[in-house]
């Protein structure tokens, strides 16, 4: 049974409730004068329920200096207790140096687009409405546009198929190649349009099928993968023994980053074939992991919220015992 304590009851309508708030509370166990990160903070629902969980201080940390726009107008409902802090969270240990914090009690990641950006047709990331392709989360840097319109057809199929698992990325690839040839491709239904001309859409199925090709290039143009391993990195030499670490992902990719990182910190990756000659003990456990294959969303929060019924949930306990070395473990 969850403990009351840390189920959110704020009643404001305005405010965004992310998945698995309860969970992700329940993992956190916020308690008075702790610190707290909100690797991405998005529209601030982690942020506000931890905040209003415990006297505490959170560190809201986003790319999208939309979202650190939203954090600061937070900040207000909590004075001195939200420090908005613009990048990557990647960075995380690097921007925290910024405002002289070394280590923290808990962080919490939610990884991939939000619902908040998904939203606004000139973001670009969804092709529910037309707008420009752009999916950058920073606003800044190489934009989805510039990936279809310059990159060589096998290396979008590679990104199609490497990001998105689209089975049919070679051929999406062809046909990008040869649509740009006649004029750049600049929108969003114009590639979702591509893209259906490859693989027509299907009423039976559960997701378009240009969602593999535009969460592909998410991924690629914003190297979150490559940013979710360097957060995991970061949070091993950032928690405070007992500190602890909620990841909500949303794609096999990522959630495979945070199993892998989980499972090789807690010591349970090891060589248990007979067959096989022994390895050398590794460092020190420096994570223990709170529930052996994450957690789902509840059948009433995905009836309520069907963007729930891809999310898992893992979550690590920091040990005392000293961060890993590069170069130490393979």
């Amino acid at each position: 049974m969850m403990d009351s304590r840390f189920r959110h009851t704020s009643q404001s309508s305005s405010v965004h409730i992310p998945v698995m708030l309860e969970e992700v509370l329940y993992a956190l166990r916020p308690k008075d004068g702790g610190v707290y990160v909100d690797g991405t903070f998005g529209a601030g629902g982690y942020t506000r329920a931890i905040l209003e969980a415990a006297d505490c201080i959170v560190y809201a940390i986003d790319r999208d200096p939309e979202a650190i726009a939203r954090a600061v107008a937070m900040a207000e409902d909590f004075p001195g207790r939200l420090i908005p802090l613009q990048g990557c969270f990647g960075s995380m240990a690097e921007l925290l140096k910024t405002v002289s914090v070394e280590r923290v009690n808990g962080i919490v990641l939610d990884v991939g687009v939000s619902s908040m950006q998904l939203s606004i047709p000139a973001r670009g990331f969804s092709f529910q409405t037309d707008g420009p392709l752009d999916m950058r989360m920073s606003k800044e840097g190489e934009s989805a546009a510039d990936v279809v319109n310059t990159a060589s057809e096998k290396d979008i199929a590679d990104i199609i198929f490497r990001y998105g698992g689209e089975r049919a990325s070679r051929r999406i690839a062809n046909k990008i190649v040869r649509v740009r040839a006649l004029a750049p491709i600049e929108t969003t239904l114009q590639l979702a349009d591509i893209v259906h001309s490859v693989l027509p859409k299907n009423s039976g199925l559960k997701t378009d099928t240009a969602t593999r090709t535009f969460q592909a290039l998410r991924i690629h143009v914003n190297d979150e993968l490559e940013e979710l391993e360097k957060a995991l990195v970061a949070s091993e030499n950032l928690l405070l023994p007992e500190g602890r670490i909620a990841v909500v992902s949303f794609h096999s990719l990522e959630d495979g980053c945070v199993k892998f990182f989980l499972k090789e910190r807690s010591g349970r990756q090891c060589n248990n074939s007979r067959h096989l000659p022994a390895k050398a003990a590794g460092p020190a456990p420096t994570f223990s992991v709170i529930k052996i294959g994450g957690l789902k969303a509840s059948v009433a929060e995905i009836e309520a919220n069907p963007r729930s019924r891809s999310a898992r949930l893992r979550c690590g306990v920091r040990t005392d015992a000293p961060a890993w070395q590069e170069g130490c473990y393979a």
